[in-house]
């Protein structure tokens, strides 16, 4: 019999054969034992024989990633520790220096200032197109062309990518086609079902859902171009944290039933706001004057959540309103159970200049609102007092 210290160090008690746990189990380990060296190794070299080191990976991350890519609609997916983790991962893997990728013309700040540092220090040029418009798109290729970027409801101006069209310009291009479904989450579209090659999530947003987890997600339409990838970020250090992978899993059970609301209480807010004295301007594709509503029809299975609104008296106005909220909270990340308010010209988009500012559609005036899971009625009171100002 072993002795009392040894035996502390190695007690585990398995689960008993006969049941198996309704919930995925939570791995927080780094490492895994092994009796054949041969598996070890090939745990190691391969994403997809066996657990060796969580930095490769992890049962828990494994079923989180398993889920996603089955939402999508892909052959698998990679976890990493951020949206912008699996951002990096896969333009850094895909791209080499003198490469040339377009992407559409408003996006996310961060994917912006990605885009712009790749540029300076890789030299990888980079071409802003429209979202709607696949002429424009591939009078923009040329022989060192190798991605497309795009984002399925742009972020804050909620312009709706023409997926189907783009997707098919990009692939008769010979482009590997990534886009960010963060704000749509599978629920309301899946890329992949129009072209795209790799789908990115901020699963810290919607996916995840209740403020507490930050993590990133890419799909993938096949597995070798997985593998690609997977390779670099293993090199990279994109890992995400068991536990984080746990709560984000935890999060996508409740996920159709919260973007259903989410969608609902935007729309109520939305029409409220496009009637107001104080507002100039109300995004959010579920309104009839909206840029891409006909198309977010057609290609989306409801208008998303998130919304975006411009005040009469600019920075001044939205200071104001910002400041009188009480049931909404002034926050940073979107998708929770709270409804959040960004003011992006000072926030998400602060690297831009008036110009770029501009050309991504924002004013100094544009409130960015997150619609969360509160009682309709409390958040239209809310909104109107704060407009008072």
């Amino acid at each position: 019999m072993t002795r009392p210290q040894t035996r502390a160090v190695q007690a585990w008690a398995p689960p008993p054969p006969a049941s198996r746990p309704l919930a995925v189990p939570l791995y927080q380990t780094s490492t895994f034992a092994f009796e054949d060296p041969d598996a070890c190794a090939e745990g190691l070299h391969h994403p997809d024989r066996g657990y060796t080191y969580s930095r490769h990976s992890n049962p828990t991350t494994r079923a989180l990633e398993t889920t996603v890519a089955d939402l999508e609609g892909g052959a698998a997916a990679l976890a990493a520790g951020s949206g912008m983790g699996a951002i990096n991962a896969v333009l850094l893997a895909l791209l080499s220096p003198g490469d040339h990728l377009i992407a559409q013309r408003r996006l996310y700040g961060g994917t912006g200032s990605v885009l712009t540092r790749l540029a300076e220090r890789f030299g990888i040029a980079v071409t802003r197109v429209s979202c709607a418009d696949p002429g424009e798109l591939t009078a923009a290729v040329r022989p060192e062309t190798k991605l497309l970027y795009l984002e399925t409801i742009a972020n804050p101006t909620t312009e709706v990518a023409d997926l189907p069209r783009l997707l098919a310009a990009g692939r008769a291009a010979g482009l590997t086609c990534v886009v960010d479904n963060t704000f749509a989450t599978p629920i309301l579209c899946r890329p992949i079902e129009h072209g795209a090659d790799v789908v990115v999530h901020s699963a810290t947003k919607y996916l995840g859902g209740h403020d507490d987890v930050v993590a990133g997600l890419a799909v993938f339409g096949d597995r070798e171009l997985y593998r690609r990838v997977w390779r670099f970020a293993v090199d990279l250090g994109t890992v995400v944290d068991p536990f984080a992978s746990w709560l984000v899993l935890r999060g996508l059970k409740t996920l159709a039933l919260r973007v259903e609301r989410h969608c609902e209480n935007a729309g109520r807010l939305a029409r409220m706001l496009a009637g107001h004295p104080q507002v100039t301007r109300v995004l959010w594709p579920g309104l009839p004057g909206h840029p891409s509503h006909d198309l977010a029809g057609r290609i989306l299975d409801g208008y998303g959540g998130i919304l975006s609104f411009d005040l009469a008296e600019g920075l001044p106005g939205a200071r104001r309103f910002l400041t009188r909220l009480r049931c909404a909270e002034l926050a940073t990340s979107l998708g929770g159970p709270r409804t959040l308010v960004l003011h992006p010209a000072t926030t998400s988009h602060r690297e831009l200049d008036g110009a770029g500012l501009l050309a991504a559609g924002i004013g100094q005036g544009t409130v960015r609102v997150s619609a969360g899971l509160e009682h309709h009625e409390d958040l239209l009171s809310d909104f109107t007092q704060a407009l008072k100002a």
